[in-house]
């Protein structure tokens, strides 16, 4: 037992007892295993209360109840030493190595944390960097998309477009209008006369109507057939539908001889000579015209079609010259003279294009291509200049003055001198040229360059007139006056005329958005009280009112001077009637009265009608007063004086204005009145003057006044001309 005990105890302190600092390291590294000594199991991790058991099975084992087997003791205790030095060993490895490897553990794992941080930092970043570009590449994308669609759209148009192509390339519809010998390039005339008219034979015919039928058709089934290069937006064409496929193989040819002749280093493509290819497309337009109307049209109206053939041609030969102008008039903008030419000869061209063929203003034509903006602003510069410049000519002309019918009476009523007339014939040609424009702002535009036109020249005649002012009844001053009213009488006119009606509404609508314009003006406007020359009329009319009265003032002094004696003349102590033998004209009237005579005849030569009516109607309303006022209130009369003064003016002045009106006597209302005053009776002057005195502003005064004849004059001037009377039968009355 003493041996049993010994062997018990002996191999357990090498074998199975610890030292302290082991059992430390053991129980803080209790998840590592411990390699067991050789012939052992392995030490599972346990508790302290294991070890004993563990060490007793251990010597069991090896060495059991066998007194032999303490021979291996030795053996045990070397292979426990070595299995101790080297688990120490591996203990102190582990313990030196693991606090580095949690160390480095820990750092790699606060750089990954670092690291981490920056990747959100730079995701954040990234991610509204990604956020604001989808923003700006959003518009490029819908512009991408609506592109794309575009594209896939025009390729399906494309592979329609081939099978049409394929479709007219089995038709034999060119090579019918080939053997109708299409197009007639020289008028049918000729062509009739040089024995080359197309043949008509009914198969041809009827072959054509067959296959223009059937494009027709086609046309029909898509709007997006080929058509002329479109002009860009800002000459504003009328939106139409594209040309009619067949008239658009009928144009082909001609399509291609334009080109030809009128683009590129052509000798026929002259810029400064835009007549050649006008004449040319409406030379082409006639030569058609008769083929369009008799064999085209039969056949449009027999396929319920709404075309007009020969329009319909024309329209496609106007977008060739539309195209020409717009790649023309940039190169010419600036040279006066070519633009100028350009326009007159595009002018002419609408005129005719209008007129002898039928074109309608609701199509696309040459107006709108000088309506765009560059180039109408140039238009109306280049037409101020030469209007001016046409001012300046006319009235320095040796004939500005003078009426160009001045031999013909009866046409030369007006008495227009020649720069008036060329002037207005300037603005009605003005007129002509615009008057076609599209759009209503163009036209307003015009119409304000006519005005100032009209300020202008109004301006010249009246520095004109101010060099005039000492002369006022001669000849260049007259002249200046009939020029205004002629101005005046044909702006009159115009207000009334439909065209510039038109323009007086546009303007209304103008003016209504603007707010410019009182209610009571656009009002007046709007009930064509008044018209878009109102303000050029009102300051013609002041000009022309203004030089009249200068005229009627100067007749006027000149006729009051030639009457000093007439008015010194000895009233009172004249003879009676009775005491002559036959009543002659009072010889110191005579000056006034010749003086008179002559400025009446003078300016009724140099005036026309309507001026001169105005002209003696207002020196007659002058001359009433002052013989009335200066002559007859300003002395007395016996009878011989009173008969006198009624001879000279019944018979001598009132018979001098009979020529111009059929009863002059009611001009001079003051003068005629006070001679029936003077030359009453003298019972029937004593009974006025009774009942005068008597029923002072009453009814009965009135009624004795208009038996006599007296309308004009009031009670207090009857009145006073009675006490002018010096042949009462008693001087104390």
């Amino acid at each position: 037992m003493l041996l049993a005990g010994g062997i018990d105890e002996a191999p357990a302190a090498p074998c199975c007892s610890e030292s302290g600092d082991e059992r430390r390291s053991m129980e803080e590294k209790s998840d590592i295993n411990v390699a067991a000594p050789v012939g052992c199991e392995q030490v599972s991790e346990g508790t302290d209360d294991d070890l004993p058991s563990y060490v007793s099975a251990f010597i069991e084992k090896e060495v059991g109840n066998d007194l032999k087997s303490l021979k291996k003791l030795s053996e045990l205790i070397e292979q426990m030493t070595e299995s101790k030095v080297k688990l120490e060993e591996q203990v102190l490895t582990i313990s030196s190595e693991i606090p580095k490897r949690i160390q480095s553990a820990l750092k790699n794992a606060e750089e990954s944390k670092q690291f981490l941080n920056q990747f959100l930092e730079q995701e954040s970043h990234l991610f509204s960097s990604i956020s604001s570009h989808l923003l700006t590449a959003q518009p490029w994308m819908d512009d991408l998309g609506a592109m794309i669609s575009q594209i896939e759209e025009i390729e399906r148009h494309l592979a329609y477009l081939k099978w049409i192509s394929q479709i007219e390339e089995l038709s034999d519809f060119e090579e019918i209008l080939t053997q109708l010998h299409w197009p007639f390039i020289a008028p049918p005339q000729s062509q009739a006369a040089g024995g080359s008219r197309p043949a008509s034979s009914p198969e041809l015919l009827g072959n054509l109507e067959t296959l223009f039928c059937q494009l027709l058709k086609l046309q029909t089934s898509d709007e997006l057939l080929t058509e002329p290069k479109q002009l860009p937006e800002k000459y504003c064409l009328p939106v139409s539908p594209p040309v009619a496929l067949p008239i658009q193989i009928m144009l082909t040819p001609l399509q291609k001889r334009f080109r030809y002749h009128f683009r590129g280093s052509r000798q026929t493509n002259v810029i400064s000579k835009p007549e050649w290819y006008l004449a040319q497309v409406l030379m082409w337009i006639g030569n058609h015209t008769e083929f369009l109307d008799e064999k085209i049209q039969p056949i449009l109206d027999k396929a319920g079609s709404a075309v007009n053939a020969r329009l319909e041609f024309s329209r496609g030969l106007m977008m060739l010259v539309l195209e020409k102008l717009a790649s023309d008039i940039p190169c010419l903008l600036y040279d006066d003279n070519l633009f100028c030419h350009l326009v007159d000869e595009v002018l002419l061209f609408e005129r005719e294009l209008h007129s002898a063929h039928g074109y309608p203003s609701t199509f696309a034509s040459c107006m709108h291509i000088l309506s765009e903006e560059s180039c109408f602003q140039r238009w109306l510069t280049v037409e101020r200049k030469f209007a001016l410049q046409k001012m300046d000519s006319m009235l320095s002309s040796e004939v500005a003055w003078v009426s160009q019918y001045k031999d013909i009476s009866d046409v030369d009523e007006m008495k227009v001198p020649d720069c008036a007339e060329t002037f207005m014939t300037l603005l009605l040609v003005i007129t002509d040229r615009y008057k076609n424009l599209p759009a209503a702002s163009r036209k307003l535009q015009f119409l304000e360059l006519q005005k100032d036109l009209v300020d202008d020249f109004r301006i010249r005649l009246t520095q004109v007139m101010k060099e005039e002012t000492r002369a006022p009844l001669g000849f260049r001053y007259c002249a200046i006056l009939n020029a205004v009213n002629y101005i005046l009488v044909v702006l009159a006119d115009w207000a009334d005329n439909v065209f510039f009606l038109q323009l007086q509404q546009a303007a209304l609508e103008v003016l209504a958005e603007s707010n410019t314009l009182s209610k009571l003006q656009l009002g007046q406007l709007a009930s064509m009280e008044s018209s878009v020359f109102d303000d050029m009329v009102s300051l013609l009319e002041r000009l022309k009112h203004d030089m009249l009265a200068r005229q009627v003032d100067h007749a006027f002094r000149e006729v009051k001077d030639a009457a000093k004696l007439y008015k010194k003349e000895r009233w009172l102590s004249l003879p009676s009637q009775s005491e002559q033998a036959v009543m002659s004209l009072s010889s110191s009237a005579c000056p006034f009265l010749l003086t008179l005579r002559d400025r009446l005849l003078q300016l009724e030569q140099q005036l026309c009608f309507s001026l001169f009516q105005m002209f003696w109607q207002q020196l007659v309303e002058k001359l009433d007063v002052h013989i009335y006022q200066e002559v007859i209130l300003a002395n007395h009369f016996n009878e011989g004086g009173a008969a006198q003064l009624q001879f000279d003016m019944t018979r001598n002045l009132f018979p001098l204005f009979s020529h111009y009106c059929k009863r002059p006597e009611n001009y001079f209302k003051h003068v005629k009145e006070a001679c029936v005053v003077l030359n009453l009776n003298v019972g029937s002057a004593l009974l006025l003057k009774d009942v005068l005195q008597s029923a002072s502003g009453q009814p009965p005064a009135t009624a004795a006044l208009n038996e006599v004849g007296i309308y004009k004059l009031a009670q207090r001037d009857v009145e006073i001309l009675l006490n002018l009377r010096t042949n009462w039968p008693n001087p104390g009355k």
